[in-house]
């Protein structure tokens, strides 16, 4: 009995150890999607009908991948929605004039792209990048996309007061371009995946994006074949403001 007992101790104690870590660990974790998606402060999708998707890069722009991301979308007189790097923008200027010259939107990716930073300081990556940016267009970006999709409840809370829409992605439309998959398996990841009022996330920047540029040039007429509309983040936005306008006339 003894023996019983003093090895159920640790037995216990480890399970009140673990307990109390998954307690620790659930008290940090983020408010999750739901929330973030009713209080209107991150976008994922868009709930429509309408066969319409937004189509958005980040990472860029890059001198020559972008350049020819761009002509693709002119053939097909799609607009995009492009997540950019600060410092890829000020080497770049003239490619950030022709995204909206072109009728393209720009959005924020910060200003160096950092893994892991604190709240203060991606803040000041944010203004910065925007700095750049209206300096080159006139024009100051609204949405902003963090790196990787990373974020907490701290910077959520600190981009809302600065009045920033947060955009991230439909999950099954990430198309791991980054990680040169191949053609066949981007294209393959957004014709079978594709759903009314989706966003779809491509990298312009960050490396060799030729097989990107090469999927773009599948995608977008088959898309346009199956009655598709490619439109900016805002103009799938304004969708779902409809939507919800539409839903609060018929509850006063």
């Amino acid at each position: 009995m003894k023996k019983f007992f003093l090895l159920l101790v640790p037995i216990c104690l480890f399970t009140v150890s673990f307990f109390n870590v998954a307690v620790s660990a659930a008290t940090y974790e983020n408010k999750g999607r739901k929330y973030y998606e009713e209080a209107g402060q991150i976008v994922w999708e868009v709930k429509t009908k309408e066969k319409m998707i937004a189509i958005t890069f980040d990472d860029g722009p890059h001198p020559k991948y972008t350049p020819q991301i761009l002509d693709v979308l002119a053939k097909y007189n799609a607009k995009a929605t492009f997540f950019i790097v600060g410092q890829n923008a000020d080497k770049n200027p003239e490619v950030i004039s022709r995204m909206y010259n072109d009728g393209h939107e720009l959005a924020n990716h910060t200003f160096t792209h950092p893994l892991r930073t604190n709240v203060p300081n991606l803040l000041k990556e944010i203004k910065q990048t925007n700095e750049t940016i209206h300096t080159i267009t006139g024009f100051s970006p609204t949405l902003f996309r963090p790196v990787e999709g990373q974020y907490s409840d701290a910077m959520i809370e600190a981009i809302a007061k600065e009045k920033y829409k947060v955009v991230m992605w439909s999950w099954h439309l990430d198309t791991l371009d980054w990680r040169s998959p191949g053609t066949n398996r981007i294209v393959d990841t957004v014709l079978k995946g594709v759903k009314e009022g989706n966003i779809v996330l491509f990298h312009d920047g960050g490396g060799n994006r030729q097989q990107t540029v090469k999927a773009m040039e599948k995608i977008l007429p088959e898309l346009e074949k199956q009655g598709y509309r490619f439109v900016t983040v805002s103009e799938l936005l304004d969708v779902q403001k409809a939507i919800n306008n539409g839903k609060n006339n018929k509850n006063p």
